[in-house]
């Protein structure tokens, strides 16, 4: 039994582990500037003629974003008719949105099965301190109650990994969301002045 709780204990250490590591790297991944460059939006809303196409070309070096590269494809396919520029900077846009949401399931899943294991190492627990009254009746209460705030902990343990990942996990999807709706309102008046400027 002993083994089997130290089993549960590592799993949620290690599941804790995980959950936090992917919760900074999408923190840091899903900056707004990072994802939707000021300086892109800047040099887009200046664009009134096609000489300043090239100019917008300068900035998406300058700034590599995932909107960057929806940016790049529209200049490069300007001559193209709208609804095929459209179609490809749609399918575009989908494969970067799925992209901003790598990780996200994996602390979706933290969130179901942080709980879990705490429940199965309570459970473990329970069967042991309940084997060990089984063997030597209930002699000792203030040794049973320790037992049991023991093997409560697991649960809490679960609570305390799955509650935090939770929040971020909803603030990122969230976050995506406004983030995958942003670079399509500036895609469409990119595709807008493009097009015209061209």
């Amino acid at each position: 039994m002993e083994t089997l709780e130290l089993a549960v204990y590592v799993m949620l250490l290690c599941t804790s582990v995980v959950g936090l590591g992917f919760i900074i790297e999408r923190g840091w991944a899903l900056r707004w500037n990072r994802v939707v460059p000021p300086a892109l939006v800047g040099a887009i809303e200046q664009i009134s003629e096609p000489s300043q196409v090239g100019r917008l070309s300068e900035v998406c070096r300058k700034y590599p974003s995932p909107l960057t590269d929806l940016i790049m494809v529209l200049i490069e396919l300007k001559d193209r008719p709208r609804h095929e520029v459209e179609e490809v900077l749609e399918t575009l846009a989908r494969r970067k949105v799925a992209q901003l949401e790598r990780g996200l399931v994996v602390l979706e899943i933290i969130v179901g099965i942080a709980p879990l294991l705490g429940l199965v190492g309570t459970i473990i627990g329970m069967m042991s301190v309940f084997g060990n009254i089984g063997q030597t009746g209930l002699t000792d209460a203030a040794r049973l109650a320790h037992g049991i705030a023991l093997i409560l902990r697991a649960t809490l343990l679960g609570l305390l990994i799955a509650i935090p990942t939770l929040i971020f996990w909803s603030y990122y999807t969230k976050k995506v969301e406004l983030l995958a709706l942003e670079m399509e309102t500036v895609c469409l008046e990119a595709i807008r002045k493009i097009t015209s400027a061209s």
